[in-house]
């Protein structure tokens, strides 16, 4: 089998992905998604001008020595628009061994380590009642765990909470909107919101919360210590990580779990964080962490320091790479929690899958491969626009971390 030809499909029914499909003189075709939010383009331009022609005649089964080629053939190591690319191709390779040998992917991966997938929701609300409502909306419809946001007065808006009644969805679009920021308020805000939490729905459900890169470590050991009467299964994202130390302070503060990573785009970002066992879940993604070549080894690295997985999983990702996730979470024995932000009525047309939701747990589906397609005759219906994340600011007008 040879890979004849790829190209880059690029589509926005509600948002942008970036879709790779290789194809094979045996008709068999594999998708990968290159999707990098706010800069979509970039991986595209790369898969384009830099990666396709050097896949051309290759076997998709070397999914190892493609990788490496990829990855240290280039040089250029690392960074979000390469390793999105190099994911976006290693995810569509194994697509097609599935399809290949009649198999879905996670047999691939070492077969079932479990029979479905638990995933987390998200809960939110412009204040705690509002969100206290979703919670309750996401328990009825069976999730066992909920991340919980909400907002608190002094500030217009906040991360994680919806701006109108639909569904919460971070980039727009245009140029970056600008919102305030204050930890001092917010710091004073949080365990309210998550003592009342626990007070309305009790000990049994899972409560994550998401602090989104803004604090400082001494500000999340605090927080995480005041989280600690309530239990959460995590603490996200407590603050910047290009210092991998930081997280020493946090955790010598806090028994609260500390989640990380999605923002992570190879096993160097969270080397020292897991050898330390500064944290105890690793969020980086497949479409942003190489693909399953480069992702495998990451969490058996991950394993041998009791650290387990709990992917990113926002609308930013295709249902490629939730599809992707299912199989690997489906297979891999340090599996954590995986998060699931439903995607629009129009993705999932366009983006048509196998995988399942029921009582809280997810399944990727039996079908060979990774059990999803494209609909390009209905993707180019829906043509890219340029879309960007928000900014933030201090109140004092200090540009700080979204």
């Amino acid at each position: 089998m040879k890979i004849t030809n790829a190209y880059v499909n690029i589509t926005s029914p509600g948002r942008n992905f970036v879709t790779l499909k290789v194809e094979t003189d045996e008709g068999i075709y594999g998708l990968g998604d290159g999707t990098l939010n706010g800069r979509e383009l970039a991986v595209a331009s790369y898969l384009t001008e830099h990666v396709i022609p050097c896949l051309l005649g290759r076997d998709p089964f070397q999914t190892e020595d493609i990788w490496q080629y990829l990855y240290r053939g280039a040089y250029w190591r690392r960074g979000p628009v390469t390793m999105a690319a190099i994911a976006a191709v290693d995810v569509a390779l194994w697509d097609i061994k599935g399809k290949a040998l009649n198999t879905p992917v996670y047999n691939l991966l070492g077969g079932k380590s479990r029979e479905g997938v638990m995933v987390y929701g998200h809960a939110n609300g412009k204040d705690i009642e509002q969100a206290l409502d979703d919670v309750a909306r996401h328990t009825e419809m069976g999730f066992k765990a909920v991340r919980v946001q909400s907002g608190f007065a002094g500030l217009a808006s906040t991360y994680g909470v919806a701006k109108g009644a639909g569904r919460y969805e971070p980039a727009e679009r245009g140029l970056p909107t600008e919102n305030e920021w204050s930890s001092e308020l917010y710091l004073r805000h949080v365990p309210k919101l998550f003592r009342r939490v626990r007070e309305a729905f009790g000990e049994d459900l899972h409560l994550l919360h998401d602090c989104h890169h803004r604090l400082t470590p001494i500000e999340a050991g605090r927080l995480g210590k005041e989280l600690e009467p309530f239990r959460l299964f995590w603490m996200e994202d407590p603050t910047p990580a290009e210092l991998q130390e930081g997280f020493r302070v946090i955790r010598e503060h806090t028994t609260t779990p500390i989640a990380v990573g999605e923002v992570f785009n190879s096993v160097w970002d969270c080397h020292d964080l897991i050898r330390n066992q500064w944290i105890d879940y690793l969020r980086m993604t497949l479409v942003h962490g190489g693909g399953f070549t480069h992702i495998k080894k990451t969490a058996d690295f991950a394993a041998l320091y009791h650290v387990r997985t709990g992917f990113h999983g926002a609308t930013d990702l295709s249902p490629v790479t939730m599809a992707a996730a299912l199989h690997f979470d489906l297979a891999i024995h340090n599996f954590g929690i995986q998060e699931l932000m439903p995607h629009s009525v129009e993705t999932d047309a366009v983006f048509p899958h196998n995988y399942t939701f029921k009582d809280g747990l997810m399944h990727p589906g039996d079908a060979p491969g990774l059990g999803v397609d494209l609909d390009e005759t209905l993707a180019a219906k829906y043509p890219y626009q340029r879309a960007y994340l928000p900014i933030n600011r201090k109140l004092d007008g200090t540009l700080t971390d979204w």
